[in-house]
């Protein structure tokens, strides 16, 4: 593997050590076995796909002919197959329905050899079901026509928190990352946050991705919203010209009370606010062309959290999760990268090094 020279550190703060391919190869060799204790919503991602032949003369809908379906780990189990796919070791913990989605979406986890004894099993609670009918010729890349949504309609109580408790301390020994994935399915709440930390300790990292509620959680280390999700939390837009992304991504962070806060901002790249630092910016990775965004969010948890448990600055970890984004867009349906795409990324562009940007 090639190395490069260091960015200049002209770029941005005299303090900032900024990190060349070399470090970043390191790091993604240092995944192997980091373990992450994630706390999640689990959803199982089903997709089925067909060729289209007519239009319908029932009504003025396009007719497939059914090629296949196939079952994936999504929401946050797709964050848990991301850190198992790039070598590190996931303990999840969630819920999933006694029903044929959550056996199927256990299977699915057990299959990337990821352990499933932190995941319950509850009685008449629905898993959380994604379903995405995909269209295209044998030629072409398929594209979403519709998807519907399967959705628990019983809350978790008080004895499921309990239950979800005891399998947080039980998976919490060796891990120094959290994750708390909430897609507001039930399974992960903002006051977990002070039972987790008393189980990994005090030193531990604590970080969220939270669909609805991301300012309802405290005690966070970090935070990794897209832009549409930070804009809402802030309640403005976060323009780049003269300054405005920089002064609403600080006043977010201070607002949550977390150490870091990485906004993923699709085509224009991420940006990373840190206590007593300037914003900082990142070109995205690839082209701003992509085939499909579906759990790209859960990549760049996954592997912004596995990076900082192999020892990586937010920085680095911003880096490694740009790269890996850029990635899995590329991909079709719920996708997760290996350990050799991420380092190819990092060797074949230099372009998000080079070109890091420091806020005003």
């Amino acid at each position: 593997m090639r190395e490069s020279a260091a960015v200049s550190p002209a770029a941005g703060p005299a303090s900032a050590a900024l990190p060349t391919v070399a470090r970043l190869l390191e790091l993604i060799a240092a995944f192997e076995g980091r373990d992450v204790l994630m706390l999640v919503d689990l959803v199982a991602d089903r997709f089925l796909w067909g060729v289209p032949k007519r239009i319908s003369r029932e009504a003025p809908v396009l007719i497939l002919r059914y090629e296949g379906e196939s079952l994936a780990p999504g929401g946050g189990a797709n964050a848990a197959a991301n850190v198992r796919a790039l070598g590190g070791r996931p303990r999840p913990v969630g819920f999933v329905g006694d029903d044929a989605e959550g056996r199927a979406l256990l299977a699915a986890l057990a299959a990337r050899d990821i352990p499933i004894d932190g995941v319950l099993v509850r009685a008449g609670w629905a898993t959380p079901t994604k379903t995405r009918i995909l269209a295209g010729f044998p030629s072409a890349n398929k594209q979403q026509v519709v998807r519907f949504d399967r959705e628990p309609e019983t809350p978790l109580g008080p004895e499921d928190r309990a239950r979800l408790a005891e399998r947080v301390a039980a998976g919490a020994a060796g891990a120094r990352v959290a994750i708390f994935s909430d897609y507001g399915y039930g399974a992960v709440a903002p006051d977990l946050v002070t039972s987790v930390r008393a189980a990994l300790g005090p030193d531990a990292l604590l970080l969220a991705d939270s669909r609805f509620r991301l300012g309802e959680y405290r005690g966070l280390d970090g935070a990794t919203p897209n832009e549409e999700e930070a804009e809402a939390l802030a309640g403005e837009r976060l323009e780049a010209a003269a300054g405005a992304l920089d002064r609403a991504g600080a006043a977010l962070r201070a607002r949550l009370g977390c150490r870091f806060l990485l906004v993923t901002r699709g085509s224009r790249g991420m940006s990373l606010f840190e206590a007593e630092r300037r914003g900082l910016h990142v070109p995205v990775h690839g082209s701003a062309q992509v085939s499909d965004v579906t759990g790209a969010g859960d990549t760049v948890i996954g592997t912004f959290a596995l990076a900082l448990a192999a020892g990586a600055t937010p920085l680095e970890a911003t880096l490694l999760a740009n790269y890996a984004g850029g990635v899995v867009v590329m991909k079709m349906g719920t996708a997760t990268l290996d350990r050799d795409e991420l380092a190819a990324a990092v060797e074949s562009d230099r372009r998000p090094l080079e070109e890091i940007a420091w806020g005003k």
